[in-house]
Protein backbone atom coordinates (compact mmCIF):
# COMPACT_ATOMS: atom_id res chain seq x y z
CA UNK A 1 0.00 0.00 0.00
CA UNK A 2 1.88 3.09 -1.24
CA UNK A 3 0.83 6.92 -0.01
CA UNK A 4 -0.61 9.57 -2.32
CA UNK A 5 -0.79 13.06 -0.79
CA UNK A 6 -4.19 12.98 -0.96
CA UNK A 7 -5.94 8.85 -0.43
CA UNK A 8 -6.48 8.81 2.96
CA UNK A 9 -6.49 4.86 4.19
CA UNK A 10 -9.31 3.59 6.77
CA UNK A 11 -7.88 0.87 9.02
CA UNK A 12 -11.08 -0.50 10.78
CA UNK A 13 -10.54 -1.94 14.47
CA UNK A 14 -14.45 -2.43 15.43
CA UNK A 15 -13.56 -6.08 15.73
CA UNK A 16 -10.58 -5.07 17.71
CA UNK A 17 -10.77 -2.11 19.85
CA UNK A 18 -14.87 -2.06 18.97
CA UNK A 19 -15.02 -5.07 21.07
CA UNK A 20 -13.32 -4.02 23.95
CA UNK A 21 -16.62 -2.36 24.70
CA UNK A 22 -18.33 -3.77 27.60
CA UNK A 23 -20.74 -6.18 26.60
CA UNK A 24 -19.62 -5.88 22.49
CA UNK A 25 -18.02 -9.46 22.63
CA UNK A 26 -18.41 -11.30 19.20
CA UNK A 27 -18.51 -14.51 18.36
CA UNK A 28 -16.64 -15.78 15.22
CA UNK A 29 -19.94 -15.98 12.91
CA UNK A 30 -20.54 -12.29 13.61
CA UNK A 31 -17.38 -11.03 13.14
CA UNK A 32 -16.81 -12.83 9.84
CA UNK A 33 -20.06 -11.17 8.86
CA UNK A 34 -19.38 -8.05 10.16
CA UNK A 35 -15.84 -8.45 8.22
CA UNK A 36 -17.91 -8.98 5.05
CA UNK A 37 -19.65 -5.81 5.73
CA UNK A 38 -16.66 -3.80 5.98
CA UNK A 39 -15.43 -5.33 2.83
CA UNK A 40 -18.27 -3.97 0.85
CA UNK A 41 -17.97 -0.57 2.73
CA UNK A 42 -14.60 -0.57 1.35
CA UNK A 43 -12.13 -0.14 4.21
CA UNK A 44 -8.64 -0.78 3.18
CA UNK A 45 -7.48 -2.42 6.48
CA UNK A 46 -9.57 -4.94 8.88
CA UNK A 47 -7.76 -5.17 12.68
CA UNK A 48 -9.75 -8.90 13.25
CA UNK A 49 -8.40 -9.09 16.62
CA UNK A 50 -6.08 -9.79 19.27
CA UNK A 51 -4.76 -13.49 17.93
CA UNK A 52 -2.70 -14.32 21.37
CA UNK A 53 -5.71 -13.34 23.74
CA UNK A 54 -7.49 -16.32 22.95
CA UNK A 55 -8.19 -19.37 21.17
CA UNK A 56 -11.31 -17.75 19.85
CA UNK A 57 -9.94 -15.05 18.91
CA UNK A 58 -7.51 -16.42 17.17
CA UNK A 59 -9.81 -18.41 15.45
CA UNK A 60 -11.47 -15.57 14.72
CA UNK A 61 -8.70 -13.72 12.97
CA UNK A 62 -7.65 -16.28 10.98
CA UNK A 63 -11.00 -17.40 9.34
CA UNK A 64 -11.25 -13.92 8.43
CA UNK A 65 -8.01 -13.91 6.85
CA UNK A 66 -8.91 -16.85 5.01
CA UNK A 67 -12.25 -15.45 3.48
CA UNK A 68 -11.61 -11.95 3.19
CA UNK A 69 -9.85 -11.35 0.10
CA UNK A 70 -10.77 -7.47 -1.33
CA UNK A 71 -8.87 -5.97 2.09
CA UNK A 72 -5.89 -6.33 4.27
CA UNK A 73 -6.10 -7.89 7.58
CA UNK A 74 -4.02 -7.38 10.54
CA UNK A 75 -3.78 -9.04 13.78
CA UNK A 76 -2.06 -7.46 16.94
CA UNK A 77 0.68 -8.19 18.96
CA UNK A 78 2.47 -6.97 21.40
CA UNK A 79 6.10 -6.13 20.93
CA UNK A 80 7.37 -9.92 21.57
CA UNK A 81 8.34 -12.72 19.83
CA UNK A 82 5.16 -14.79 20.95
CA UNK A 83 2.77 -12.10 19.86
CA UNK A 84 4.12 -11.73 17.05
CA UNK A 85 4.36 -15.44 16.10
CA UNK A 86 0.99 -15.85 17.39
CA UNK A 87 -0.78 -13.01 15.16
CA UNK A 88 1.34 -14.12 12.13
CA UNK A 89 0.18 -17.74 12.26
CA UNK A 90 -3.62 -16.22 12.45
CA UNK A 91 -3.11 -13.69 9.24
CA UNK A 92 -0.39 -16.04 7.11
CA UNK A 93 -3.21 -17.08 5.08
CA UNK A 94 -4.55 -13.48 4.23
CA UNK A 95 -4.39 -11.72 0.44
CA UNK A 96 -2.72 -9.20 2.07
CA UNK A 97 -1.95 -9.38 5.92
CA UNK A 98 -0.61 -7.36 8.17
CA UNK A 99 1.24 -7.66 11.58
CA UNK A 100 0.62 -4.83 14.01
CA UNK A 101 2.78 -4.83 16.99
CA UNK A 102 2.80 -1.81 19.97
CA UNK A 103 4.83 -0.86 22.55
CA UNK A 104 3.93 1.99 25.14
CA UNK A 105 6.40 5.08 25.22
CA UNK A 106 5.09 7.01 27.60
CA UNK A 107 7.21 7.79 30.88
CA UNK A 108 3.64 7.52 33.27
CA UNK A 109 3.66 3.81 30.81
CA UNK A 110 7.23 3.05 31.23
CA UNK A 111 7.22 3.85 35.17
CA UNK A 112 3.86 2.68 36.39
CA UNK A 113 3.58 -0.52 34.01
CA UNK A 114 6.75 -1.69 32.00
CA UNK A 115 8.80 -1.00 35.06
CA UNK A 116 11.30 -0.19 31.65
CA UNK A 117 13.96 2.34 30.68
CA UNK A 118 13.19 4.45 27.37
CA UNK A 119 16.38 2.79 26.16
CA UNK A 120 14.96 -1.00 26.69
CA UNK A 121 11.75 -0.20 25.56
CA UNK A 122 13.60 1.23 22.08
CA UNK A 123 15.38 -1.82 21.70
CA UNK A 124 12.45 -4.01 22.09
CA UNK A 125 10.38 -1.93 19.68
CA UNK A 126 13.34 -2.44 17.05
CA UNK A 127 13.38 -6.28 17.31
CA UNK A 128 9.23 -6.48 17.40
CA UNK A 129 9.40 -4.68 13.93
CA UNK A 130 12.37 -6.85 12.68
CA UNK A 131 10.84 -10.32 13.53
CA UNK A 132 7.40 -9.15 12.32
CA UNK A 133 9.40 -8.31 8.92
CA UNK A 134 10.96 -11.58 9.04
CA UNK A 135 7.09 -12.70 8.12
CA UNK A 136 6.31 -9.90 5.94
CA UNK A 137 7.11 -6.41 4.61
CA UNK A 138 3.39 -4.47 5.82
CA UNK A 139 4.42 -4.02 9.14
CA UNK A 140 2.85 -1.27 11.50
CA UNK A 141 4.17 -0.06 14.81
CA UNK A 142 2.70 1.73 16.96
CA UNK A 143 3.95 3.57 20.10
CA UNK A 144 1.38 3.73 22.91
CA UNK A 145 0.14 6.56 24.45
CA UNK A 146 1.84 8.46 22.33
CA UNK A 147 0.40 12.09 22.86
CA UNK A 148 1.83 11.69 26.90
CA UNK A 149 5.15 10.61 25.43
CA UNK A 150 8.52 13.23 25.09
CA UNK A 151 8.40 14.14 21.80
CA UNK A 152 11.60 13.97 21.29
CA UNK A 153 11.69 10.42 22.95
CA UNK A 154 9.09 9.87 20.21
CA UNK A 155 11.07 11.07 17.16
CA UNK A 156 13.87 8.95 17.56
CA UNK A 157 11.35 5.82 18.35
CA UNK A 158 9.45 6.62 15.09
CA UNK A 159 12.60 6.86 13.14
CA UNK A 160 14.13 4.00 14.27
CA UNK A 161 11.15 2.05 13.95
CA UNK A 162 11.20 2.73 10.26
CA UNK A 163 14.59 1.66 9.91
CA UNK A 164 13.84 -1.44 10.76
CA UNK A 165 11.06 -1.68 8.33
CA UNK A 166 7.93 -0.77 9.75
CA UNK A 167 6.12 0.60 6.57
CA UNK A 168 2.78 2.37 9.04
CA UNK A 169 3.55 3.82 12.05
CA UNK A 170 0.61 4.87 14.10
CA UNK A 171 0.57 7.79 16.79
CA UNK A 172 -2.28 6.61 19.27
CA UNK A 173 -3.96 8.87 21.77
CA UNK A 174 -4.45 6.06 23.86
CA UNK A 175 -6.51 7.62 26.60
CA UNK A 176 -8.01 10.51 24.66
CA UNK A 177 -5.81 13.44 26.36
CA UNK A 178 -4.90 15.30 23.07
CA UNK A 179 -6.78 18.81 22.03
CA UNK A 180 -6.94 18.89 18.17
CA UNK A 181 -4.65 21.70 17.98
CA UNK A 182 -2.33 20.15 19.59
CA UNK A 183 -2.22 16.97 18.52
CA UNK A 184 -1.96 18.69 14.97
CA UNK A 185 1.10 19.95 16.01
CA UNK A 186 2.57 16.80 17.02
CA UNK A 187 2.39 15.37 13.55
CA UNK A 188 3.68 18.25 11.89
CA UNK A 189 6.64 18.16 14.42
CA UNK A 190 7.33 14.43 13.39
CA UNK A 191 7.48 15.33 10.00
CA UNK A 192 9.73 18.47 10.87
CA UNK A 193 12.18 16.48 12.59
CA UNK A 194 12.14 12.65 11.57
CA UNK A 195 14.32 11.93 8.46
CA UNK A 196 12.76 8.88 7.07
CA UNK A 197 9.45 9.62 7.87
CA UNK A 198 7.91 9.60 3.74
CA UNK A 199 9.23 5.92 4.16
CA UNK A 200 6.14 5.29 5.90
CA UNK A 201 2.16 6.16 6.11
CA UNK A 202 1.29 7.82 8.93
CA UNK A 203 -1.39 6.55 11.20
CA UNK A 204 -3.52 7.89 13.88
CA UNK A 205 -5.44 5.99 16.34
CA UNK A 206 -7.53 8.85 18.66
CA UNK A 207 -9.76 8.07 21.44
CA UNK A 208 -12.99 10.01 22.88
CA UNK A 209 -12.48 10.32 26.22
CA UNK A 210 -12.66 14.06 25.86
CA UNK A 211 -15.19 13.98 22.90
CA UNK A 212 -12.55 14.85 20.60
CA UNK A 213 -11.06 11.94 18.62
CA UNK A 214 -13.22 12.66 15.42
CA UNK A 215 -11.39 16.41 15.18
CA UNK A 216 -8.33 15.50 16.37
CA UNK A 217 -8.00 12.88 13.48
CA UNK A 218 -8.97 15.34 11.43
CA UNK A 219 -6.43 17.81 12.83
CA UNK A 220 -4.07 15.06 12.02
CA UNK A 221 -4.95 14.51 8.62
CA UNK A 222 -4.28 18.40 7.86
CA UNK A 223 -0.63 17.47 9.26
CA UNK A 224 -0.14 14.67 6.94
CA UNK A 225 -1.23 11.95 8.60
CA UNK A 226 -2.80 9.59 5.73
CA UNK A 227 -3.87 6.64 7.74
CA UNK A 228 -6.87 6.75 10.32
CA UNK A 229 -7.80 4.17 12.74
CA UNK A 230 -11.33 4.20 13.55
CA UNK A 231 -14.36 2.09 14.05
CA UNK A 232 -18.13 2.05 12.92
CA UNK A 233 -20.71 3.69 15.44
CA UNK A 234 -17.27 4.73 17.40
CA UNK A 235 -17.42 1.84 19.55
CA UNK A 236 -14.28 0.87 21.79
CA UNK A 237 -12.59 1.05 24.97
CA UNK A 238 -14.15 3.41 27.51
CA UNK A 239 -15.81 5.99 25.74
CA UNK A 240 -14.49 4.83 22.29
CA UNK A 241 -12.53 5.39 18.94
CA UNK A 242 -13.16 8.10 16.24
CA UNK A 243 -16.39 7.07 14.56
CA UNK A 244 -15.40 6.22 10.80
CA UNK A 245 -18.55 7.55 9.72
CA UNK A 246 -18.05 10.69 10.76
CA UNK A 247 -13.95 11.17 9.90
CA UNK A 248 -15.28 10.31 6.27
CA UNK A 249 -17.83 12.12 5.94
CA UNK A 250 -16.26 15.09 7.13
CA UNK A 251 -13.79 14.90 4.20
CA UNK A 252 -16.05 14.40 1.61
CA UNK A 253 -18.44 16.84 2.45
CA UNK A 254 -15.42 19.57 2.93
CA UNK A 255 -13.32 18.17 0.18
CA UNK A 256 -12.80 21.82 -0.01
CA UNK A 257 -10.75 22.48 3.04
CA UNK A 258 -8.98 19.04 2.96
CA UNK A 259 -8.89 18.14 -0.67
CA UNK A 260 -8.64 14.31 0.29
CA UNK A 261 -10.63 11.31 -0.29
CA UNK A 262 -10.84 7.83 0.69
CA UNK A 263 -11.82 4.69 -0.72
CA UNK A 264 -14.92 4.27 1.20
CA UNK A 265 -18.48 3.14 -0.30
CA UNK A 266 -20.52 5.75 1.96
CA UNK A 267 -23.97 4.55 1.07
CA UNK A 268 -22.98 1.75 2.98
CA UNK A 269 -22.69 3.45 6.24
CA UNK A 270 -26.33 3.22 7.78
CA UNK A 271 -26.61 -0.74 6.72
CA UNK A 272 -22.84 -0.85 8.11
CA UNK A 273 -23.92 0.72 11.69
CA UNK A 274 -27.35 -1.26 12.24
CA UNK A 275 -25.81 -4.31 11.55
CA UNK A 276 -23.08 -3.60 14.34
CA UNK A 277 -25.87 -2.31 16.90
CA UNK A 278 -28.21 -5.58 15.86
CA UNK A 279 -24.45 -8.00 16.95
CA UNK A 280 -23.40 -5.57 19.72
CA UNK A 281 -27.03 -4.33 21.55
CA UNK A 282 -25.07 -1.06 21.35
CA UNK A 283 -27.37 1.38 20.27
CA UNK A 284 -26.55 4.41 18.77
CA UNK A 285 -28.05 7.97 20.57
CA UNK A 286 -30.77 9.68 18.12
CA UNK A 287 -28.49 12.53 17.48
CA UNK A 288 -25.49 10.73 16.82
CA UNK A 289 -24.06 12.17 13.80
CA UNK A 290 -24.48 10.78 10.23
CA UNK A 291 -25.86 7.33 11.01
CA UNK A 292 -28.45 8.24 14.56
CA UNK A 293 -32.02 8.49 13.97
CA UNK A 294 -32.65 11.82 14.06
CA UNK A 295 -29.58 13.35 11.89
CA UNK A 296 -31.64 13.83 8.73
CA UNK A 297 -34.43 14.82 11.09
CA UNK A 298 -36.23 18.01 10.94
CA UNK A 299 -38.59 19.50 13.50
CA UNK A 300 -38.41 23.37 13.28
CA UNK A 301 -41.23 24.94 11.06
CA UNK A 302 -38.35 27.39 9.65
CA UNK A 303 -35.74 24.44 8.40
CA UNK A 304 -39.23 22.17 7.35
CA UNK A 305 -39.90 25.85 5.04
CA UNK A 306 -35.93 25.64 4.11
CA UNK A 307 -35.88 22.09 2.88
CA UNK A 308 -39.13 22.54 1.14
CA UNK A 309 -37.71 24.91 -0.95
CA UNK A 310 -34.07 23.80 -1.60
CA UNK A 311 -32.36 20.69 0.55
CA UNK A 312 -29.55 22.45 0.73
CA UNK A 313 -30.70 24.86 2.87
CA UNK A 314 -30.42 22.88 5.85
CA UNK A 315 -28.86 20.10 5.10
CA UNK A 316 -25.57 19.49 4.26
CA UNK A 317 -25.11 15.85 2.93
CA UNK A 318 -28.18 13.85 1.24
CA UNK A 319 -29.89 10.74 3.39
CA UNK A 320 -28.82 8.48 0.22
CA UNK A 321 -25.32 9.42 0.44
CA UNK A 322 -24.93 7.33 3.78
CA UNK A 323 -27.52 4.48 2.91
CA UNK A 324 -30.36 5.74 4.62
CA UNK A 325 -33.76 6.11 2.48
CA UNK A 326 -36.75 8.49 2.84
CA UNK A 327 -39.53 6.04 1.04
CA UNK A 328 -41.13 3.18 2.81
CA UNK A 329 -41.57 -0.32 1.26
CA UNK A 330 -44.53 -1.85 0.40
CA UNK A 331 -44.43 -5.56 1.32
CA UNK A 332 -47.18 -7.76 2.84
CA UNK A 333 -48.61 -11.05 3.47
CA UNK A 334 -49.35 -11.38 -0.26
CA UNK A 335 -45.54 -10.81 -1.22
CA UNK A 336 -43.67 -14.05 -1.94
CA UNK A 337 -39.79 -15.17 -1.26
CA UNK A 338 -38.70 -13.63 -4.30
CA UNK A 339 -39.50 -10.14 -3.29
CA UNK A 340 -38.14 -10.17 0.27
CA UNK A 341 -34.46 -11.82 -1.54
CA UNK A 342 -34.73 -8.46 -4.54
CA UNK A 343 -35.67 -6.51 -2.02
CA UNK A 344 -33.40 -7.37 0.78
CA UNK A 345 -30.18 -7.31 -1.95
CA UNK A 346 -31.38 -3.98 -2.68
CA UNK A 347 -30.93 -3.12 0.88
CA UNK A 348 -27.79 -4.32 0.45
CA UNK A 349 -27.92 -7.94 2.35
CA UNK A 350 -27.21 -10.84 0.14
CA UNK A 351 -28.53 -14.13 1.43
CA UNK A 352 -27.57 -17.65 1.18
CA UNK A 353 -30.86 -19.45 0.27
CA UNK A 354 -31.16 -21.24 3.53
CA UNK A 355 -30.59 -17.69 5.32
CA UNK A 356 -33.61 -16.16 3.03
CA UNK A 357 -36.17 -19.22 4.29
CA UNK A 358 -35.02 -18.49 7.50
CA UNK A 359 -36.09 -14.64 6.58
CA UNK A 360 -39.01 -15.26 4.64
CA UNK A 361 -40.89 -17.24 7.32
CA UNK A 362 -40.54 -15.16 9.72
CA UNK A 363 -41.65 -11.98 7.46
CA UNK A 364 -44.95 -13.85 6.61
CA UNK A 365 -45.27 -14.67 10.31
CA UNK A 366 -44.98 -10.44 11.13
CA UNK A 367 -47.65 -10.04 7.97
CA UNK A 368 -50.19 -11.71 9.58
CA UNK A 369 -49.79 -9.25 12.59
CA UNK A 370 -48.82 -5.98 10.62
CA UNK A 371 -50.74 -4.61 7.81
CA UNK A 372 -47.53 -3.00 6.73
CA UNK A 373 -43.88 -3.72 6.10
CA UNK A 374 -40.97 -1.52 6.55
CA UNK A 375 -36.98 -2.03 5.55
CA UNK A 376 -36.28 -1.56 9.79
CA UNK A 377 -39.04 -4.89 10.26
CA UNK A 378 -37.02 -6.77 7.46
CA UNK A 379 -34.04 -5.84 9.27
CA UNK A 380 -34.81 -6.93 12.64
CA UNK A 381 -35.92 -10.34 11.43
CA UNK A 382 -32.33 -10.47 9.25
CA UNK A 383 -30.52 -10.23 12.52
CA UNK A 384 -33.01 -12.13 14.48
CA UNK A 385 -32.88 -15.46 11.62
CA UNK A 386 -29.12 -14.60 10.33
CA UNK A 387 -26.94 -13.09 12.89
CA UNK A 388 -27.79 -15.01 15.63
CA UNK A 389 -25.15 -17.29 17.82
CA UNK A 390 -25.33 -21.19 18.19
CA UNK A 391 -27.54 -21.81 21.03
CA UNK A 392 -28.77 -23.50 24.08
CA UNK A 393 -32.02 -21.71 24.93
CA UNK A 394 -34.47 -21.49 22.82
CA UNK A 395 -37.99 -19.93 23.42
CA UNK A 396 -41.20 -22.31 22.34
CA UNK A 397 -44.14 -20.42 23.98
CA UNK A 398 -44.41 -17.45 26.54
CA UNK A 399 -47.91 -16.93 27.96
CA UNK A 400 -48.62 -13.75 30.53
CA UNK A 401 -50.97 -12.94 33.06
CA UNK A 402 -51.17 -9.56 34.63
CA UNK A 403 -53.05 -6.46 35.40
CA UNK A 404 -53.68 -4.32 38.51
CA UNK A 405 -55.65 -6.77 40.37
CA UNK A 406 -53.76 -9.74 39.32
CA UNK A 407 -50.32 -10.77 40.49
CA UNK A 408 -47.89 -11.17 37.16
CA UNK A 409 -47.50 -14.54 35.89
CA UNK A 410 -45.66 -15.56 33.35
CA UNK A 411 -46.09 -19.50 32.00
CA UNK A 412 -43.02 -20.59 29.63
CA UNK A 413 -41.79 -23.46 27.45
CA UNK A 414 -38.26 -23.27 26.56
CA UNK A 415 -35.64 -25.42 25.04
CA UNK A 416 -32.68 -26.50 26.74
CA UNK A 417 -30.31 -28.46 24.97
CA UNK A 418 -32.82 -29.54 22.74
CA UNK A 419 -34.89 -30.80 25.73
CA UNK A 420 -38.83 -29.05 26.21
CA UNK A 421 -39.05 -27.47 30.06
CA UNK A 422 -41.96 -25.64 31.11
CA UNK A 423 -42.19 -23.24 34.32
CA UNK A 424 -44.23 -20.33 36.04
CA UNK A 425 -42.65 -16.96 37.11
CA UNK A 426 -44.45 -14.68 39.08
CA UNK A 427 -43.26 -11.05 39.60
CA UNK A 428 -43.85 -7.19 40.28
CA UNK A 429 -45.31 -6.87 36.86
CA UNK A 430 -44.61 -8.83 33.36
CA UNK A 431 -41.41 -8.29 32.70
CA UNK A 432 -40.33 -9.36 36.12
CA UNK A 433 -42.46 -12.69 36.05
CA UNK A 434 -41.23 -13.61 32.70
CA UNK A 435 -37.51 -13.18 33.43
CA UNK A 436 -38.03 -14.87 36.57
CA UNK A 437 -39.14 -17.94 34.53
CA UNK A 438 -36.61 -17.93 32.30
CA UNK A 439 -34.29 -17.63 35.10
CA UNK A 440 -36.26 -20.65 37.11
CA UNK A 441 -35.86 -23.07 33.65
CA UNK A 442 -31.99 -22.14 32.91
CA UNK A 443 -31.04 -22.19 36.45
CA UNK A 444 -29.53 -18.90 36.00
CA UNK A 445 -29.36 -15.93 38.39
CA UNK A 446 -27.08 -13.37 36.28
CA UNK A 447 -27.06 -9.49 37.32
CA UNK A 448 -29.79 -7.66 35.27
CA UNK A 449 -27.73 -4.26 34.50
CA UNK A 450 -29.38 -2.85 31.60
CA UNK A 451 -33.29 -3.76 30.12
CA UNK A 452 -34.26 -1.39 27.36
CA UNK A 453 -37.52 -1.37 24.80
CA UNK A 454 -37.77 0.62 21.68
CA UNK A 455 -40.51 0.30 18.78
CA UNK A 456 -38.72 -0.84 15.60
CA UNK A 457 -41.29 1.85 13.20
CA UNK A 458 -44.49 4.20 14.14
CA UNK A 459 -47.33 3.09 14.99
CA UNK A 460 -49.19 0.72 17.76
CA UNK A 461 -48.77 -2.26 15.82
CA UNK A 462 -44.64 -1.69 15.43
CA UNK A 463 -42.36 -4.51 16.78
CA UNK A 464 -40.40 -4.24 19.52
CA UNK A 465 -37.05 -4.06 20.01
CA UNK A 466 -35.67 -5.27 23.52
CA UNK A 467 -32.01 -4.79 24.79
CA UNK A 468 -31.43 -7.18 27.86
CA UNK A 469 -27.39 -6.76 29.38
CA UNK A 470 -26.45 -9.20 32.21
CA UNK A 471 -23.28 -9.37 33.84
CA UNK A 472 -20.85 -12.38 34.28
CA UNK A 473 -17.39 -12.83 36.12
CA UNK A 474 -16.74 -9.44 35.82
CA UNK A 475 -17.96 -8.96 32.14
CA UNK A 476 -21.17 -7.97 30.53
CA UNK A 477 -23.49 -9.37 27.39
CA UNK A 478 -25.93 -7.96 25.39
CA UNK A 479 -28.53 -9.56 24.53
CA UNK A 480 -31.70 -8.58 21.73
CA UNK A 481 -35.03 -9.50 20.35
CA UNK A 482 -37.32 -8.84 18.31
CA UNK A 483 -41.00 -8.94 17.89
CA UNK A 484 -44.91 -7.68 17.93
CA UNK A 485 -44.97 -8.51 21.73
CA UNK A 486 -42.80 -6.37 23.76
CA UNK A 487 -43.08 -9.06 26.42
CA UNK A 488 -41.69 -11.89 23.54
CA UNK A 489 -38.89 -9.19 22.44
CA UNK A 490 -37.99 -8.94 26.31
CA UNK A 491 -37.59 -12.15 26.41
CA UNK A 492 -35.85 -13.17 23.47
CA UNK A 493 -33.46 -10.45 24.68
CA UNK A 494 -32.78 -12.36 27.75
CA UNK A 495 -32.56 -15.72 26.37
CA UNK A 496 -30.15 -14.33 23.87
CA UNK A 497 -28.15 -12.49 26.47
CA UNK A 498 -27.67 -16.43 27.63
CA UNK A 499 -26.59 -17.99 25.08
CA UNK A 500 -24.05 -15.19 24.13
CA UNK A 501 -22.68 -15.90 28.27
CA UNK A 502 -22.56 -19.25 27.25
CA UNK A 503 -20.41 -18.61 24.66
CA UNK A 504 -18.53 -16.35 26.75
CA UNK A 505 -18.03 -18.88 29.04
CA UNK A 506 -16.95 -21.76 26.50
CA UNK A 507 -13.99 -18.83 25.22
Amino acid sequence: MEAHDNRIFIFDTTLRDGEQSPGASMNIHEKLGFARQLERLGVDIIEAGFPVASEGDFAAVQQIAREIRGVQVAGLARANTADIDRAWQAVADAARPRIHTFISSSDIHLKHQLHKTRAQVLREACAAVRHACSYTPNVEFSPMDATRTDRGYLCELVEAVIAEGATTVNIPDTVGYAIPEEFGDLIAELFARVKNIRQAIISVHCHNDLGLAVACSLAALRNGARQVECTINGIGERAGNAAMEEVVMAIATRSDLFGLHSGIHTENFFQSSKLLTQITGIRVQPNKAIVGANAFAHESGIHQDGLIKDKTTYEIMTPQSVGMTESNIVLGKHSGRHAIGDHLRQMGYTLSDDELNRVFLRFKELADLKKEIFDEDLEAILFEEVFRIEERYNLVYLNVVSGNVAIPTATMQMEVDKQLVQEAGFGVGPVDATFDAIRKITKTNYPLLKYLVSAVTGGTDAQGEATVQLKYNGRSVMGHGAHPDVLVASAKAYINALNRLEWLRKE
